[in-house]
């Protein structure tokens, strides 16, 4: 058993470390306060290289392993978890293109969503289908060489600054789970329109919002993989989005404890450090605890994904755990910065709200529960 990151990984952290560091910590709060998209921060990523790490180099990728994207979205998500979720966007949108994208469909999309010169978007969610997604209404009817797609989607990241959306819709509702089937669809498509953007709670960095197909006609060059092939495709994309959400939350959460410290080690009481009251060092001590188990969660899912190895129970232990170890972080970072932590002007404020969507995006705990749940009951 190896605890050790591969040099490849470190390099990775390295260089994400610096740069989240250098140039989007002292971003952080404003990009939270304004809730606009950080266009200039996503440039520089792109410049970076810092887009499409798990994919081949012949598209322009890094042929790096899931565990060293997991890394990045940890370092990014330490400094801002609106970047590192903005940074897991760009695998759930390349993803599905590179498992089940033909020839000609990597050369047009999976390239560009590589190199960053455009954005993805992965639309599941509909107004009336959040865990549930074979209760999506959005249709694809066949038309010819054409699809012609009705429908709307909900919660999408990055709607509207996106170039190229996967969308998962009905090509035969009678089917059931083997029904449903992905496209491709560009932005300027006929029939595709944007109906708004929510005001989050957190991760304000990122711009989510709503999608609209109304006779929006896709040709049948822009599918992925078969007719039918929808569910697993997606099924597929959610499991590597899990282990994405797991890192973010040990971002979130270690972000917590290294401000818990330094104010800590600050701030006095009584004459005296408040780092040096048990209470202060029970709420430390257990912040420490849970991020590194949560850390490992992580890790070893990705470890799993890059040894070609079944990780969905893995994905969503990851998950859930750091999801809920990154809310109780931010709960105890907030109440050790006291009156401070409440403001606007303290970083944990910012934390708790992040964190507390985490816990919901990407499946809430409770879907997490049930997924895990399942997976043990089958073996």
């Amino acid at each position: 058993m190896e605890f050790e990151l591969t040099e490849e990984a470190k390099a990775v952290q390295s260089r994400a470390r610096t740069f989240a560091e250098n140039e989007v910590q002292p971003r952080a709060a404003e990009i939270d306060r304004k809730g606009t998209f950080p266009s200039d921060i996503v440039r520089r990523m792109a410049e970076l290289k810092l887009f499409g790490l798990p994919c081949p180099r012949k598209y322009d990728g890094a042929d790096a392993s899931l565990l060293s994207y997991t890394v990045l979205v940890e370092e990014l998500s330490r400094v801002s978890a609106s970047i590192g979720c903005l940074s897991a966007v760009g695998l759930i949108s390349s993803f599905p293109i590179l498992y089940a994208g033909s020839g000609p469909q990597k050369e047009k999309y999976l390239r560009p969503l590589c190199t960053g010169s455009k954005l993805g978007a992965f639309a599941l969610t509909e107004p009336s289908a959040g865990s549930d997604p074979l209760s999506i209404e959005t249709t694809a009817v066949r038309d010819g060489d054409d699809y012609v797609l009705t429908g709307r989607k909900a919660y999408i990241t990055n709607t509207a600054v996106a170039d190229i959306y996967v969308v998962l819709a009905y090509t035969d509702k009678s089917r059931g789970r083997k029904g449903m089937s992905t496209f491709i669809v560009e932005k300027k498509t006929k029939g595709f329109s944007f109906a708004g953007t929510e005001n989050l709670l957190g991760l304000r960095g990122c711009i989510v919002g709503n999608l609209v197909f109304e006779d929006c006609r896709v040709p049948e060059e822009n599918r992925l993989g078969s007719e039918g092939d929808g569910l697993k495709i997606a099924m597929a994309t959610l499991d590597r989005d899990r282990v994405a959400m797991g890192s973010i939350g040990v971002g979130i959460a270690q972000a917590c404890l290294d401000a818990s410290k330094k104010y800590a080690r600050e701030r006095t009481q009584f004459s005296q450090p408040i780092a040096n009251f048990q209470a202060v060092q029970f709420m430390i001590a257990d912040m420490a605890v849970e991020i590194e188990a949560a850390r490992l969660l992580a890790y070893k899912a990705a470890y799993l994904a890059d040894r070609g190895e079944r990780f969905t129970k893995e994905a969503s232990m990851a998950k859930l755990y750091a999801s809920e170890v990154a809310q109780r972080a931010a709960t105890n970072a907030v109440q050790i910065h006291g009156g401070y932590g409440c403001t606007k002007r303290c970083p944990a404020e910012r934390y708790f709200r992040d964190a507390k969507v985490l816990g919901i995006a990407v499946g809430t705990s409770e879907i997490q529960r049930m997924i895990i749940a399942r997976e043990e009951l089958l073996r």
